[in-house]
């Protein structure tokens, strides 16, 4: 029984291991270039980039590399710690175990959870490709969850809060989602260390999809408050009726 016990310890799981990630300013910069680039129409003075004192953070979660061995010990551990999770394997690494491909898959979500965030600010905004051009980088992060600070960021570069300020009120915040190019808010996984990682990089505020507050409250940081979403409107809605003093959402 010892044997097999020890045999069990050293094996390695089909698990991988993941920690707070990185989290990056939408509204700033990334690799010394902006996140998000407008462009207007020659001619087009009216209106430029708008700054905002605030931050938009999309924010990540860092997780074992497919090569890496995850045993026994790894699991227990990691099953009772706040600041790290255990994940089936397959759910971080849909596509196999090749790296290149990982990064493949990675980057193709991100490019289509860019184009659909884009598509969906214009929407709100009411605006078409032709009246405004946006580009979107962001180094070294993939997957589709950055999607609603994306387009979160684009709407405040291009209008701000409609009435000649922002959309953060000055705050630093944070927050989650995939996006659909009509708007529609969709949930990512590894919600609350995300939210460590927000609160950790100054957030205050945390936009989740709402079908995950339950996991954001789970391991919610003191002084982080959580804001369910479900759409790009409701969120707009959301930060509004925080700026101005409103009855905001709660998970």
């Amino acid at each position: 029984m010892a044997g097999l016990l020890a045999v069990g310890a050293l094996a390695p799981l089909p698990f991988a291991l993941a920690e707070p990630g990185i989290t990056e300013d939408v509204l700033g910069e990334s690799g010394g270039k902006p996140v998000i680039t407008v462009e207007r129409p020659k001619g087009d003075e009216a209106k430029r980039d708008r700054g905002d004192d605030g931050e938009l953070l999309m924010t990540t979660i860092g997780v074992t590399t497919p090569q890496e061995t995850v045993r026994l010990g790894d699991v227990v551990s990691g099953w009772f710690a706040t600041d790290r999770a255990v994940m089936p394997r397959e759910a971080v690494y849909p596509v196999g175990d090749d790296p290149d491909e990982i990064e493949r898959h990675n980057e193709k979500e991100m490019r289509t959870s860019q184009k659909d965030a884009v598509r969906a600010a214009l929407r709100q905004l009411r605006l078409s490709p032709g009246d405004v051009d946006v580009s979107l980088r962001l180094d070294d992060v993939g997957g589709p969850s950055a999607g609603l600070l994306f387009a979160l960021g684009v709407i405040d570069k291009i209008d701000g809060d409609g009435r000649g300020g922002h959309l953060t009120g000055g705050r630093t915040i944070a927050g989650t989602g995939t996006i659909d190019a009509s708007g529609k808010v969709g949930p990512v996984g590894g919600v609350p260390l995300k939210t460590q990682a927000a609160r950790a990089d100054g957030a205050s505020v945390f936009l989740v999809p709402k079908r995950e507050c339950e996991d954001a409250q789970a391991e919610r940081p003191d002084g982080l408050r959580l804001i369910p979403v479900t759409t790009l409107d409701g969120a707009l809605d959301a930060l509004k009726a925080l700026r101005e003093g409103g009855s905001v959402p709660r998970c």
